[in-house]
């Protein structure tokens, strides 16, 4: 923040983090807690279920998976993923920083490096493990889930 003359201008850091958000759990809330320390303002990517390829589809709808996460308190907006370019989101929220979780595949170089190809200036973090609780993954309450049910 600074002042010049009587007009304050306050400048807020905007924060991305990403993901699936399927069958939410303690995990996601570590992961989108430290997401927010890292700024003033939080908004997330809720990927499509057209764009997932790297693990299996999810069990909640998309525009559900959004309201779920929209609901979060920590949350200030989140909005689903493109159906055709992951990039295209980061336009319209114009990040600062952008925040990946410990078991998102994404190289930081390489993904720092498409950004700045396409025009953009966020710095790309990543947090650490978010495991430190015994269901914090969904496959993790699936297996508990199975077992229970044999």
């Amino acid at each position: 923040m600074f002042i010049r003359g009587s007009i304050q201008v306050i400048f807020l850091v905007r924060v991305l983090a990403t993901g699936t958000f399927d069958l939410l759990h303690p995990g996601h809330i570590l992961y989108l807690s430290e997401a927010k320390k890292k700024g003033d303002e939080l908004y997330v990517i809720v990927a499509r279920e057209s764009m997932i390829k790297h693990k299996p589809k999810p069990i909640i709808p998309d525009e559900q998976r959004v309201e779920m996460v929209n609901s979060l308190k920590i949350v200030d907006k989140a909005i689903l993923g493109s159906e055709s370019d992951i990039f295209d989101p980061i336009k319209e929220i114009k990040p600062d920083i952008i925040v990946l979780g410990h078991d998102q595949g994404f190289d930081i170089q390489q993904l720092e490096t498409d950004l700045h190809d396409k025009g953009f200036t966020c710095k790309v973090v990543r947090v650490g493990d978010s495991l430190s609780c015994p269901l914090c993954s969904s496959g993790k309450i699936i297996k508990k889930i199975l077992e229970r049910y044999k």
